[in-house]
Order: structure tokens, then C-alpha cells, then sequence
């Protein structure tokens, strides 16, 4: 794994003092993996660092003729970099100067006569650098060279470690790898200095790093329209792609392959830009050798045709000799470039694998085994010894296969996808881990497919990502990482945290996700706003975490329920919203453009997305309610919030950066499966006449069910008051006891009021009472019936563990009491994960399951629980979705000393709509049940157990009885230190609340 090494001496430190260190003095974070000891920190704006600019003079550049062109292009792109910072361009020099004061010697060891000079001399310590995998060191030498006083040297071990080092310092003076794709600007300074001490960057924690461009009609319209109106994504694009890969310290690509794109050889200046960047360039699944079937296979085909005339089928066992032939093609083709050869075959454009000769599936097993076969043999023949990395990829149909006995040589990579929705399949076992290929992942931040899609935003928590990766790192998945990202915009964040792990998997620890959040944000837009745009990306995150904004549909989140379950959501993001405005409206105008790609659209859109499908859901409620005016106006403002997201992708496609991303952004693409579009609504037709109607919180229609109000939860409910006509309604509204309390008591309405009740706790008495309130109105009147529970201050203050209320006990699962390792495991928090703050992991992922004597072997964590009464009760844990297809995902449950009931969760993914693995993809979560029995009232405590590792919870819920089926869980319970004063929400979604 890496490390990023000052050679300087420094006082003992962390990573949360340095960042605290790095505010206080107003010195933005560093690049990821590259944190300097605080003395260098200082360092890095004075005297003591060394100057590429002062005082209007620019120090050269010298790069060797001899070195690697990728390392020249690079050092081109720090000359504009230091332009962009200083406004003065360094000169790039191919021969050392006769003299020079100060002078940055760029080379990779070996490649570099004048690096090699300083090594021989043991000038320069390229310890544990030289010899390794992209590694580097930079150093201040004094003296280095005849006629030149000082030199900032920077070498490495191959070229693209001297590269990415390059890029290092692009970073370090202030320019983002994301200056270009999402408009980062650069402070101008007229001074540009870097940390003068030594800094080693050793091995990457993964080999390759790379991206799958997919799906990628919007990056592909947008780049016809403003990059190469005559190409479907060519060199120009690439040519942006590359770099901004090699800034994130990637070095691998699948490129664009779809229908509406341009094949990546369909142009040759793209491979040639590939191997001019060193980009090293694969294909994916569906590509086998480079190939991409959807363009190239047909055109082969009618130049090959059958000795009859006919067409020949992409079926190797039909046509292998003309198949072969196909890819060698590709090979001979390729062979000069650093490339990455898919093995083994699929059906064209991403289909199974066609076999008609092979019907079973041991018949297919042979067949793939002769397919690599033949691949190897002609790789070995056009390419040699330069044919490697090889990969093969179990990917849908083809896991079956490999399971069933496919043979893939040893040197060749296996890499194992995850579920396409962020989950991994299933891993290397002890005998995958020894190959000597090696073991990566194929892993989705952006999917278009079964069950449903996201493309649009960039939704998947940073957290379940961390989570996913230290598993795949752990079962020593470290060859390859490829990040599907669809079209790269709006993935942005995302891309830039996997690439980041992919670098060094061990710099951000499982409570310190956000900890990155910040310091990305920091980089991007000062570091006096990293921690505020980071809590708002990782409320935004957990958000999608309930529900991806692609996956809104109807009927899905209650609107009567818990406070309006779906009106308490709306709630969060209008809060997100007015920070991410006000946040907006501080910063500099230079920043806005860049602001609204990374941070305001994201979360407007996701709003708006919600919004419409609320306002659609209570205007469908209001119909079946009888309401009148009220029921077009919700109409109306469903309607408002789809046209106001269409107004904000137009702004960012025609307005943002001057339309400079014309295209790029659109939730509705036609050639793809699409974000949920516009919802239907309903009108009723006017009638001149008015009327009361009442409907109260937790009934679809009137007032059946009483409102329920505890002590300990202090709640507020809510009635809604209508108008089942047109005309105004003159109305009252009186409750029967003084400690009733309503915030508004009538008036004259023409459409609906939401009228909030509460209980003035320190007027009712102690114990059980009922009270009315009672709605007045057109001749009519309506009671909504109230239940109130008053156990005393003494008893909420006295109370220990969480409190049953309303008929339900809910518990964050991080809000345990006790926390039990046993047996080398333990569980841990991961911040930022699942649908609340946190959600609980067992570790070690490697950990053996237990299945046996869990009470005194397994990982535990308990939950004081106090029950108002007893019965047989519903558990229900809420536990993340991870998949372990070669095993099982299990936890188990008791209450105090009863028996444990293990619960066993969903560990295959069937790529199937509406059944198991759908819902908890599609939900974020999978439900497990079993029930406990409580014989006595008081304190209990609830154990959960860690069966196989890896599990992950984050909400235990208890039906005590009359719990309503929602989508999310009900709020949680109190509890004296993690909820000891739940705040009631005011009442939102009231129908004058303003569009944004």
C-alpha cells in the first residue's frame, strides 16, 4: 500500500490536527494522499519553500529529449498551470541550461541522464522508489548540475509516476484536477512557491485506477455540439479525458462503446493520444480483445462472408475461425500501444453469450475455455510479451460460467463486478487470492438497467463506497479498479473519492469519510467553506441514501403517516436548499459557475425531483379526500416543480461556464432509460359551492384514527382542514381541554389549512386522557379524537435506554449501549452510511462466520429498550443490501436471555425486477424480521449479533402494536442521551409554499 513520506523532521501529529492546523494558518488542504508534516505545511508560502514564481520571474522547466513523451506533455500542462497562477508561462527546455540560479528538473529514473547523474551520486534518495510501480520523489538539491545553484527535482520510477508527480504540483499551487471539467478557478498569486522538504510517493494501493465511460448519450451530445461537431465523442474529447484522468492519478480506460458513440479505434489519433497521455486502454465486458462489437462486428461480417453468401453470426461456436480472425485484427492492430486485452466473450452490445451449438451449461463451459484459449495464442503471436494486463470478467451470465468450471490462466486478472448498484457479488477466495494475475472489481457509481437506473446525479454515499472497497481491498481485490461514471459530469465527487481510495485505501478510516468531503471541498472552493459544503454533500448523500432521486415513484413514501413521512423528507431538502443558497450567495462570482455544477444543481435537482412527485401524491390524497380548489392547486404546483427542473438543466446546459456544458446534463435522455418524468395529476371540475372536510395525521381520510401524543416524544401532529368546493369557507377549530394547543384556532379558507397540534406538557396531568378537537365549518361539524400519555417529568428524566411510544420502539443502530468484540471481530461505526447518520459493520470482513454459541462467541451490540406493556412483538433490523454470493448474510436477534433468532438476508443478485434483490436495491435497504416476547413490562435490552462479517445495520424498529407500514422507518424514540429532546417539525407542504 502507499505512503506519502516527508523526509523532513516533524512533531507527531494526525490527520484532524494537520487539517485544523491547515485552517487556523489559511492554507488549503493538499492532494489527496500527499499531507506534509505540519512544519512543511508552514513552509509552503515563505521563504523556506522553493519559488516557481517571485517577483514577475518564472523559473524554467527541463525535461529530458530522452524521457518518455508523456512526461513532457505533462510538464507542458504545469507550464499553463503556473500561467494560470502567476499570469507568467515557464519555459519548457529540452537542454540543460549553462546556468541557472533555480531550475525544476523533471525525469524518470532511468530515462533521464540528468536524474541518473544525482542517483549515482546519491544526491537524490530514490529509496523505495526506483524499481517500483508509479512511484516518485521530489527533492530540493542544491547544486545538482554545473551552472545551476538549485534545483526542485522530481523524479520517477516509471513515467507516469514522474507524471502523476508533476501533476502533484499542479495541485500544490492551487489548480484543481477539475479546473476544466467543473470550472474550478485558480486564485492568481504573485507569488507561486512549493514545500521545499523531500516527499516520497510509493506504490499505489491498486495497480490500475480507471474509468468506464457508459451509457453516455449526454456526454456524447455534448461533446458533438461543442467539442468535435463531426465526431460522436473523438480525440478532442479524449484528449480532456486523459488529463483528467492522469490529475486524479488514474491510469486506465474503458472508453465510450454504445450505439450513439463513435468507437474508440474508429479513430486512430485516439489510441495514439492514449498511449502520448499513457493511458493504458482496456474494453469492457461486452468488448472482448479490444473489439466493440455494436460498430465493428457487422462490417466485418459482409467483408467475411459464408461460402453461400451468408452472414456470419457473433457465435464462436458457429463461426470461430472467423471470430478469431476478428481479433486478431485488433491485436495486430494495437500491439504498440499499452493496452489491456478483455478475454472470454459475451454477445454484441452487452448481450449473453450466443452458443447455439453449446446448450448446457458444461457445453458452455468448454466453449469459453477454447475461446481464451484461442485469445491467448493469438496475443501471444501479434503482441508477445507486451499482451498484458489480461483481464476476464464475470459479469452477469458469465459469473455462472466461471463458476461452473471456466479456466482462466493465472496470470490473467479476474475482475469480479458488483451488482450494479454498489454492492459486490461476490470475492476472491484464498486460491483467487495467491493467482498471480491478480484479482480487481468492476464497480458502478452510475448504472443503466434492471431494476431501475440512476445516471443523472451522483447519488451513492461516499460512506457505501468506503465500505464496499476496504471489503474488495481486504479479500486482496487490488490489481484493477474500474469505476463505471456514465457520462463523468455530475459523478464528479464521487470519482474523485474512489480515485482517492484506489491511491491509498488506507488514508480515510471509517468515522472520516466526511473528513475527505472536506478537504475536496476545500480544494475546490477555499478552505473556509470545506465543512460546510461537505455536511451539505453528505445530508444530500444520505437523502439519496432513503430514496435515489431516479427511483421516485408514487405511492412509495406515506404523506399521512409520521408527520407526513414524505412531507418531513420535502422538509430536509427545502433546509438543504436554503444552505446550499446561502452558502452560494458568499462566495466570489468566479466561483458560481463551478458551485452550481458540484454543489447547487445536484441538490435543486434532487429537490425538485422530490417535490413534484410529493405535491403529484397529495393532489391524488386530496382527490380521494373530495377536496376542491385544493386538489388543482397541489396539481398546479407539481406541475410548477417539473417546469422549474427542466428551467435549472436548461440553465446548467445553455447559461453555466457561458454553455459551455451545452448538453451535457439531462434526465431524460431518449436513448436510455430515464429518471422518473413528469408525474400524472388529476383536476376536478369547478363547482360553485363550498364545504368542510377534515382529515388527520396517520388517516388517508377522516379522523378514524386518533392522534397520539407522549411525553417523552412531545409530538406534534397534524389536521388538515379543506374545502371540498370552490368558494371561501368560513371555519373554526376549538380543542376540549386547555393543554390542547393549535396553531391557528379558524378563518376563511378557500383551499385547505394544516393546522398543528400539540400538548402543553407542564398544563396536562399525569397519566392516560383522551381530549377533541373539534372542526367547524359550512354548517358542519367534525372531531378528531386524541390520545395523550403523561408519564411525568420524573419518569422521562428517570427513563434509561429507548422509550416505546405510539405502539413502536426505533433505534438508530448506532445508538447502542453497549458495544461487546469477541473472536478477533468487532463492530464498527461507519459515518455517513445508510439512511440515518451512521450504520454499524461487523468487522474484520475476512472475519469466519459464527454460527454457533453467538451469545458468547459473536460480536454483539446491546440496546436498552423500556416496554409500556407485553406480547409477542415484530424486530425488524434494517440492514444494508451487500451480496455474498459464495455465502450468506446473516445476523441474529434475542431480547435479554431468550433464544437468538438468526435472520438471513439476500446474498445473490438476480438482475431480476420485483423480486427480493430488487426491492433492496431500489430501497437501499433490506428489511430482516423475527419477533420477540416480552413478558414483563420495564427495561429490557435487545442483542444483535454478527453472524457472517461485513453485515452492516443502521435502524432496528419494534412493532409494540398499530405500527403503519411506511417506506422509511418511523422516527426514533426517545432516549435520554442520544434523542433526549425530539424536536417536532413544523408542518411543510402547506400549498402556498414557494416553488424554488
Amino acid at each position: 500500500m502507499p505512503h506519502d513520506e516527508p523526509q523532513s523532521p516533524s512533531p507527531a501529529w494526525t490527520r484532524k490536527s494537520f487539517l485544523r492546523g491547515l485552517a487556523a494558518v489559511g492554507v488549503a488542504p493538499l492532494l489527496p494522499g500527499v499531507l506534509p508534516s505540519p512544519a512543511l505545511a508552514a513552509s509552503s508560502g515563505d521563504a523556506a519553500g522553493f519559488p516557481l514564481l517571485r517577483d514577475g520571474v518564472v523559473v524554467d522547466l527541463f525535461v529530458d529529449p530522452a524521457d518518455d513523451p508523456a512526461v513532457a506533455r505533462a510538464v507542458g500542462d504545469l507550464q499553463a498551470d503556473v500561467e494560470r497562477v502567476g499570469g507568467v508561462r515557464p519555459r519548457l527546455l529540452r537542454a540543460l541550461p549553462q546556468e541557472a540560479s533555480l531550475l525544476v528538473l523533471v525525469g524518470t529514473i532511468g530515462a533521464s541522464p540528468a536524474i541518473d547523474r544525482l542517483i549515482a551520486d546519491r544526491r537524490l534518495d530514490v529509496s523505495r522508489v526506483k524499481g517500483r510501480w508509479e512511484a516518485s520523489v521530489t527533492q530540493v538539491v542544491d547544486r545538482p548540475l554545473p551552472g545551476v545553484e538549485r534545483a526542485l527535482v522530481i523524479a520517477g520510477s516509471d513515467r507516469r509516476g514522474t507524471v502523476y508527480c508533476v501533476y502533484d504540483i499542479s495541485e500544490r499551487i492551487g489548480v484543481s484536477p477539475w479546473h476544466w471539467w467543473a470550472d474550478v478557478p485558480v486564485e492568481r498569486r504573485d507569488t507561486v512557491t512549493v514545500p521545499s522538504g523531500t516527499r516520497k510517493r510509493y506504490e499505489p494501493s491498486v495497480r490500475y485506477r480507471g474509468i468506464f465511460i457508459n451509457d453516455e448519450q449526454n456526454l456524447t451530445t455534448w461533446s458533438h455540439r461543442t467539442q468535435e461537431p463531426d465526431k460522436h465523442i473523438g480525440p478532442e474529447t479524449y484528449r480532456r479525458v486523459f488529463e483528467l484522468l492522469l490529475r486524479l492519478k488514474a491510469n486506465y480506460l474503458w472508453p465510450a462503446m454504445h450505439p450513439y458513440s463513435d468507437f474508440f479505434n474508429k479513430h486512430r489519433a485516439n489510441p495514439e493520444l492514449a498511449d502520448h497521455y499513457g493511458i493504458v486502454v482496456g474494453s469492457s465486458h461486452p468488448e472482448a480483445m479490444l473489439r466493440n462489437g455494436v460498430h465493428e462486428w457487422d462490417p466485418w461480417a459482409k467483408e467475411h462472408p459464408a461460402a453461400d453468401g451468408s452472414l456470419p453470426v457473433y457465435d464462436y461456436t458457429v463461426n470461430p475461425a472467423v471470430i478469431s480472425d476478428y481479433w486478431r485484427a485488433r491485436a495486430r492492430q494495437n500491439a504498440g500501444y499499452e493496452s489491456s486485452w478483455t478475454l472470454g466473450m459475451r454477445g454484441l452490445h452487452d448481450s449473453a453469450l450466443e452458443t447455439k451449438h453449446a446448450t448446457t451449461l458444461a457445453e458452455k463451459v468448454v466453449v469459453m475455455n477454447d475461446i481464451i484459449a484461442d485469445q491467448r495464442r493469438l496475443l501471444a503471436e501479434e503482441v508477445g510479451a507486451a499482451a498484458e494486463p489480461q483481464i476476464f470478467i464475470p459479469y452477469k451470465e458469465v459469473l455462472d460460467l466461471y463458476n461452473a468450471g471456466v479456466q482462466v490462466p493465472d496470470d490473467v486478472t479476474l475482475i469480479w463486478p458488483d451488482d450494479n448498484h454498489g454492492n459486490m457479488r461476490q470475492l476472491p477466495d484464498e486460491a483467487e487470492r495467491r493467482r498471480a494475475g491478480g484479482n480487481g472489481i468492476y464497480y458502478h457509481l452510475s448504472y443503466w438497467g434492471r431494476p431501475k437506473s440512476y445516471l443523472w446525479l451522483d447519488t451513492t454515499q461516499l460512506a457505501k463506497i468506503w465500505q464496499e472497497l476496504r471489503r474488495v481491498y481486504e479479500h486482496g481485490a487490488d490489481r484493477m479498479w474500474i469505476f463505471n461514471v456514465g457520462d463523468i459530469k455530475s459523478i464528479e465527487t464521487g470519482l474523485s473519492f474512489s480515485m482517492d481510495m484506489a491511491w491509498d485505501v488506507d488514508r480515510w478510516d471509517a468515522d472520516e469519510v466526511e473528513g475527505f468531503l472536506v478537504e475536496w471541498a476545500g480544494r475546490q472552493f477555499g478552505h473556509r467553506h470545506g465543512a460546510e459544503i461537505a455536511a451539505i454533500r453528505t445530508e444530500y448523500y444520505r437523502l439519496a441514501a432513503e430514496l435515489r432521486p431516479e427511483f421516485v415513484a408514487r405511492g412509495l413514501l406515506s404523506v399521512v403517516h409520521h408527520g407526513d413521512e414524505a412531507g418531513r423528507r420535502m422538509s430536509a431538502y427545502d433546509r438543504l436548499l436554503r444552505r446550499v443558497r446561502a452558502l452560494g450567495a458568499k462566495l466570489p462570482e468566479a466561483y458560481r459557475d463551478a458551485f452550481y455544477e458540484l454543489v447547487e444543481y445536484p441538490v435543486h435537482g434532487a429537490y425538485l425531483m422530490n417535490l413534484k412527485f410529493y405535491w403529484a401524491e397529495r393532489n391524488a390524497l386530496a382527490v380521494r379526500q373530495g377536496r376542491g380548489a385544493g386538489a388543482n392547486r397541489f396539481a398546479d404546483l407539481s406541475d410548477a416543480a417539473h417546469a422549474e427542473e427542466a428551467a435549472i438543466t436548461r440553465r446548467y446546459n445553455t447559461e453555466v461556464a457561458g454553455g459551455k456544458w451545452n448538453g451535457i446534463v439531462n434526465p431524460y435522455p431518449s436513448e436510455i432509460p430515464k429518471a422518473p418524468g413528469r408525474p400524472s395529476v388529476t383536476r376536478v371540475a369547478r363547482k360553485e359551492t363550498s364545504g368542510l372536510g377534515v382529515a388527520a395525521e396517520g388517516n388517508e381520510t377522516g379522523t378514524g384514527r386518533p392522534l397520539s401524543f407522549s411525553s417523552y416524544t412531545r409530538d406534534r401532529r397534524f389536521v388538515d382542514v379543506f374545502n371540498t368546493g370552490f368558494l371561501p369557507l368560513d371555519w373554526a377549530a376549538e380543542a376540549s381541554h386547555p393543554w390542547v394547543r393549535l396553531s391557528t384556532s379558524g378563518g376563511t379558507m378557500t383551499e385547505q389549512t394544516r393546522v398543528s397540534v400539540e400538548i402543553d406538557w407542564e398544563r396536562v396531568p399525569k397519566g392516560a386522557h383522551e381530549a377533541t378537537v373539534t372542526v367547524t365549518g359550512a354548517g358542519n361539524s367534525l372531531a378528531v379524537p386524541l390520545r395523550v400519555l403523561n408519564d411525568g417529568r420524573r419518569a422521562r428524566r428517570r427513563a434509561r435506554g429507548f422509550v416505546e411510544a405510539h405502539g413502536y420502539v426505533s433505534m438508530d443502530a448506532a445508538h447502542y449501549d453497549h458495544r461487546v468484540a469477541r473472536g478477533g471481530a468487532r463492530w464498527r461505526t461507519v459515518r455517513g452510511l445508510g439512511r440515518r447518520t451512521a450504520a454499524m459493520e461487523a468487522v474484520p470482513s475476512t472475519a469466519a462466520p459464527i454460527t454457533d454459541e453467538l451469545t458468547t462467541r459473536a460480536p454483539e451490540l446491546r440496546y436498552r429498550v423500556r416496554f409500556a406493556g407485553t406480547g409477542d412483538f415484530r424486530v425488524t433490523a434494517f440492514r444494508l443490501p451487500s451480496l455474498d454470493e459464495r455465502g450468506r448474510r446473516r445476523v441474529a436477534l434475542a431480547l435479554d436471555d431468550q433464544p437468538v433468532a438468526v435472520l438471513a438476508g439476500q446474498a445473490v443478485a438476480t438482475g431480476n425486477r420485483g423480486d427480493a434483490w430488487a426491492r433492496n436495491v431500489e430501497d437501499g435497504i433490506e428489511k430482516l424480521t423475527t419477533t420477540v416476547t416480552v413478558t414483563e413490562p420495564g427495561e429490557h435490552v435487545l442483542r444483535l449479533f454478527m453472524v457472517d462479517p461485513a453485515i452492516a445495520v443502521d435502524q432496528i424498529v419494534i412493532d409494540t402494536g398499530g405500527l403503519p407500514v411506511t417506506y422509511l422507518a418511523p422516527p426514533e424514540s426517545y432516549h435520554h442521551s442520544y434523542n433526549p429532546d425530539p424536536v417536532p417539525e413544523e408542518p411543510w407542504g402547506l400549498p402556498d409554499t414557494p416553488v424554488r
